[in-house]
């Protein structure tokens, strides 16, 4: 992280919660919204949910924002669905290795796939606990089933998918990963908001590594999102890609 962290308690929040945060990245806690020092990012835990906030600008993620996308009339037509559908299965299951704030995740979810999420970063992955909580509770139907078929099932998805992959019944059928998060917004007040989030990025520390531990858990084809332009995951040539304007989606299909 390239900024001072604290955990900020206003009304209503979840006090565990923040203090579970607070000992998991050795961070302060502070009571009182507006409380956290202006220079800090603060992850902000208050009557309505989890948020970063600095310097005015607040980030809650709201997977509700996805609606347009996961309508029926819509989804088909992500690159993302088209490059994870596996003919044949009625009950498909993927592992979103790099979870981030779960909107592909909820993507794959709402095309059927049950979705297991890993999120290494603590605070990342407390607001996407948030996120995905408030999308299960949510008054539409479509964003409340697929939120019911997304799991998180650890933070590191090296060590956990094989663990993962051992107490399913069989091995998933996608996995799928996104060294790239977070992703570039159009909008420039979007783009400055989402600048929190760059506060907490790190790069993949080991591709390979992340790669192997996606083919180990034997799935029927590895999801990789990667730039149009650039180059593969750790060097391996995928079986095939689909491409869009800015992105494209390796599919490496393991021989069985």
């Amino acid at each position: 992280m390239d900024a001072r962290v604290v955990i900020e308690l206003a009304g209503g929040g979840d006090e565990a919660a923040a203090s579970a945060l607070a000992e998991r990245i050795g961070a302060s806690v502070v009571t009182g919204g507006g409380a956290a020092p202006s220079d800090a990012l603060a992850i902000r835990f208050d009557a309505e949910g989890t948020a970063l906030v600095r310097d005015g600008m607040v980030l809650r993620p709201d997977l509700s924002a996805m609606l347009p996308r996961i309508r029926k009339v819509r989804l088909g037509s992500e690159l993302l669905v088209r490059a994870a559908r596996v003919k044949g299965v009625e009950a498909p299951v993927a592992v979103d290795a790099t979870a981030g704030l779960g909107e592909d995740a909820l993507l794959l979810a709402a095309a059927g796939f049950e979705v297991f999420l890993f999120e290494s970063d603590p605070v990342i992955a407390a607001l996407l606990a948030d996120s995905l909580r408030r999308a299960s509770a949510s008054d539409g139907l479509t964003l409340r089933e697929a939120a019911a078929r997304m799991r998180i099932a650890g933070e590191d998805s090296v060590a956990g998918l094989p663990a993962l992959a051992n107490t399913l019944p069989a091995p998933p059928d996608v996995v799928y990963l996104d060294p790239m998060f977070p992703e570039r917004r159009k909008s420039a007040a979007v783009k400055k908001k989402f600048q929190l989030i760059h506060h907490l990025e790190r790069p993949c520390e080991d591709e390979k590594a992340l790669l192997q531990a996606a083919l180990a858990a034997n799935p029927r084809k590895v999801v990789v999102k990667r730039p149009l332009k650039g180059p593969a995951l750790a060097g391996v040539k995928p079986s095939y890609a689909l491409a869009g304007k800015t992105i494209r989606y390796d599919v490496i299909v393991p021989p069985r």
